[in-house]
């Protein structure tokens, strides 16, 4: 696994708090035998067994640009297909009735000409599938946003917030009415229940802090930086009487039908 590889391992510690929104999106597609689906930023390929436990007799194709999940994915399920994939800037010459999307978009800048992408992906009665996190709507995410532009971070943290590509659900209404007919759009908030205050940061270690803390020199740093970063947890995301924590995450879904 390179350097600024994806942690499969990781991720999937907290496999249960990644996969429901996968579940929730699953759940709202109307379609009911769709031939060949492909799973854009299918990571460890946990995500695309939930397509697989629904439509199990169609053809699917999980895809990521991180050799790390792809391998962990081909590990664990070397029966599927899984292809590396750069949704933002590969072609792949093929069509499909499902186009589905966890947790991967926001990674990808441009959303108005990959909305086009996606869209034409798809036979003409296709239907996309997509999920990504407010990020930047949580304390969280709000949290280490400032703590990266505090002084003493900026220099080698500037440009970080840039790399989410985040829009409005308005946003996206707009530019998937171009190409789809219907169009169902929502947000979700998951109360995740933590363990402790720490099991956040070790929860967004893996993905949105991750940027932030490959910008570091070394670990004395990133170590700095991580406690700063569970001292906001501390102060936004308070010990419930029995010691657990409570972590309110939101996500934005759509679901449009040409």
């Amino acid at each position: 696994m390179s350097k600024n590889d994806w942690n499969p391992d990781l991720y999937l510690k907290f496999d249960n708090e990644r996969i429901q929104p996968s579940i929730d999106l699953v759940a709202r597609i109307d379609y009911n035998n769709p031939t060949k689906i492909i799973d854009i930023g299918c990571g460890p390929g946990n995500s695309t067994q939930i397509l697989y436990n629904r439509w199990h007799e169609s053809e699917i194709i999980g895809a990521d640009n991180s050799p790390a999940m792809i391998k962990k994915a081909t590990d664990d399920y070397p029966n599927q297909k899984w292809i590396l994939f750069d949704a933002g800037v590969d072609n792949i010459n093929d069509k499909f009735d499902l186009v589905f999307s966890n947790a991967t978009i926001q990674w990808i800048p441009n959303h108005d000409k990959l909305l086009q992408r996606f869209a034409d992906l798809l036979n003409d009665s296709g239907v996309l599938a997509v999920q990504l996190p407010l990020f930047f709507d949580m304390p969280l995410g709000k949290a280490i946003s400032e703590i990266g532009r505090q002084s003493n971070w900026i220099a080698a943290t500037q440009g970080v917030d840039n790399l989410f590509t985040i829009n409005t659900a308005a946003y996206y209404y707009d530019h998937l009415a171009k190409y789809f007919s219907k169009i169902d759009i929502w947000t979700t908030d998951y109360h995740h229940v933590m363990e402790s205050q720490s099991s956040i940061l070790e929860m967004i270690r893996s993905t949105g802090l991750k940027p932030y803390l490959e910008r570091l020199a070394d670990d004395n740093k990133k170590q700095q930086f991580e406690s700063l970063v569970l001292d906001k947890i501390k102060q936004d995301y308070p010990l419930q009487n029995n010691g657990k924590v409570l972590f309110s995450f939101k996500r934005l879904f759509f679901v449009a039908k040409k």
